[in-house]
């Protein structure tokens, strides 16, 4: 169960990230789980991942923003292992360096940058040009036959 001050984040940052969305990305959380957030990182042009559709999954515990998320894709990207929870300054695995002013939106960002690097971390996989490139190819169709993203998206 959420802590008061958790929800009532989490619903002021879902207002904002509805007014104004970052680029490339779509989050929202499930409809009966605030604590809950699915995303969409959309492949930006001049990336291996142009095209792409790429779901996840931000996982915020009852403390936040007192305490960080846990991030994971769910979508095959070629940058990160699928389900399997992703080492950042931004999440769990770093909870020494976690800023409660960080947004769900400085969230997406990140991940969304880290994405486009090769930066290397726990959860990052290596992959060419040419195989990320072809999954972002099945990355739609990927996304409309798993469960999770149409729980979150309907069929987006």
């Amino acid at each position: 169960m959420a802590s008061k001050t958790a929800i009532k984040r989490l619903t002021k940052e879902y207002a904002m990230i509805k007014k104004s969305p970052p680029e490339f990305i779509t989050a929202k959380p499930l409809d009966n789980n605030i604590l809950e957030w699915h995303f969409i990182i959309t492949g930006p042009p001049d990336t291996a991942y142009e095209g792409g559709q790429y779901h996840g999954k931000i996982t915020f515990p009852k403390e936040y923003p007192f305490k960080p998320p846990a991030l994971r894709f769910v979508t095959p990207n070629g940058r990160f292992d699928t389900n399997m929870d992703i080492c950042t300054s931004m999440s769990n695995y770093h909870p020494q360096s976690w800023n409660p002013s960080w947004s769900v939106a400085t969230i997406a960002i990140g991940l969304l940058s880290m994405m486009t690097s090769d930066e290397n971390t726990t959860g990052a996989i290596e992959m060419t040009f040419a195989g990320r490139k072809a999954l972002a190819e099945k990355s739609h169709e990927f996304n409309k036959n798993c469960p999770s993203f149409k729980n979150a998206f309907g069929n987006m």
